[in-house]
């Protein structure tokens, strides 16, 4: 186990133990949720569904589990963006507003919007002379993959990312969204890169963003530094996060389990 170890196994797991708390709306505009008592109390007053058996401790716990497991994926994501702009900082000397993307659009009413992108690596911010050459490096093999022109490649300032655990929903929304971050990227001189901290995407979904010229680095524990999160991470960034995981995995692994099985339960109070 590294120093980094138990700072960056927080970044994550404070992200995942949220999800333990979880308790399902079932339609109401607040933002707690119902317990199973409170659930047991709207179904029971609802004559249909009380006269069917919806008002069971097994349908609240149903929905508890289901909403919950969404819930983990959320905070997943939420957790690597959190831990990958983390390693962007610690292996290339940025600050935490240097290691984070904003941008503004023009919104109605003459007012604009701020959109966000979760990591960005500028050439000039990076201080060290190796780590400096190691990200040129790799930039220009990005600059090769996605068949830039010469005039792009001369002006890039360096990349910015959007990380998530895995992208296996078709969300057309979502991905317009990401279609439109790429072109401010690239207008902004950066190449747009989709860092997949796992190996699943929906692949119609992974061929729109090629298409859109997102580098897209998956969660593989081989390849290439172009199209793998791991290789990235070790051969870019200088931070096995691969190995990371593994020497963390039984911890992971330990939290994880605690949370489903609170999850699964029936009862929360």
């Amino acid at each position: 186990m590294t120093d980094r170890d138990d700072d960056y196994f927080e970044l994550l797991a404070q992200s995942l133990r949220v999800c333990a708390d979880y308790k399902p709306k079932f339609g109401t505009s607040g933002t707690a949720g119902l317990t199973r008592r409170e659930f047991q109390l709207r179904y029971g007053d609802d004559p249909f569904y009380r006269w069917v058996g919806l008002d069971s401790s097994l349908i609240y716990a149903a929905h508890k589990a289901a909403g919950g497991l969404t819930s983990i994926y959320r905070q997943l994501g939420k957790g690597g963006e959190r831990l990958f702009r983390q390693l962007l900082c610690d292996q290339l000397g940025l600050t935490a507003e240097q290691a984070i993307w904003t941008y503004k659009i023009p919104g109605p009413g003459g007012r604009s919007r701020t959109l966000e992108l979760d990591g960005r690596i500028e050439f000039d911010d990076i201080s060290d002379p190796s780590a400096r050459r190691r990200v040129e490096g790799w930039a220009d093999r990005i600059a090769a993959d996605l068949d830039l022109d010469a005039a792009f490649k001369r002006q890039m300032r360096g990349a910015v990312f959007e990380v998530r655990q895995g992208y296996k929903s078709a969300d057309s929304k979502r991905q317009n969204a990401d279609v439109a971050n790429a072109s401010n990227a690239y207008a902004h001189l950066y190449v747009p890169s989709l860092v997949l901290l796992s190996t699943q995407i929906n692949e119609a979904v992974a061929a729109r963003y090629v298409q859109a010229r997102w580098l897209l680095m998956r969660g593989t524990l081989d390849g290439s530094e172009t199209d793998s999160t791991y290789v990235f991470c070790r051969d870019v960034l200088g931070y096995d996060l691969g190995a990371f995981f593994e020497r963390n995995s039984d911890r992971f692994r330990a939290l994880l389990e605690d949370i489903v099985a609170s999850l699964l339960s029936p009862t929360d109070d």
